[in-house]
């Protein structure tokens, strides 16, 4: 890989949460919710959420390679999280134009950060990380903590899901076009 590549990576990756702002005040706009398709959008989401609140219950944010939980399973369990819930809204907005913004989003920014966070924990943790990725490491046995997940800040994450299907509802409710 280029050196290039990994600074776009970076930066798309650095973005990603102002623009995700940036594009859910579109998605909101955009959005024609009913009842059925922000029940289901919501339980699509929160099914993201649950596994994010297990990782971030897991991660020790760069003082290690974590090996516990979710991530015994899956490399990145956030994103994973973190793609479901996008799912989940753009099921919930009811619209092609929510979908194809959400899912563009994900398919870019997603990819991104994970780029960027491979290079991260390879510069960071080099064997370590590369065993991880093999599958070579040893899992490591470590109950979840809700006090781990908060300090992972996994509440505000949480309190954005929250707040974007009690406007959804609001729109629904309002009947606002």
């Amino acid at each position: 890989m280029s050196r290039r590549a990994p600074r776009v990576s970076q930066r798309i990756a650095r973005w990603r949460v102002p623009l995700g702002f940036v594009l859910g005040a579109i998605v909101l706009w955009q959005a024609a919710p009913t009842w059925p398709s922000l029940f289901w959008g919501a339980s699509v989401a929160a099914i993201g959420e649950a596994i994010r609140l297990w990782a971030a219950g897991h991660l020790e944010k760069s003082r290690e390679v974590t090996r516990s939980g979710p991530y015994r399973f899956v490399r990145h369990p956030l994103y994973v999280g973190t793609t479901l819930m996008g799912l989940g809204v753009s099921i919930a907005g009811g619209s092609a134009v929510v979908a194809l913004i959400v899912l563009a989003y994900i398919a870019i920014t997603i990819p991104a950060a994970i780029r960027a966070e491979e290079a991260h924990l390879r510069e960071k943790f080099a064997e370590a990380y590369d065993a991880y990725v093999q599958r070579t490491s040893t899992p490591m046995i470590r109950r979840f903590s809700l006090e781990r997940a908060i300090g992972n800040r996994e509440h505000h994450t949480v309190a954005g899901l929250i707040a974007a299907l009690a406007l959804l509802a609001l729109k629904v409710q309002l009947s606002l076009p």
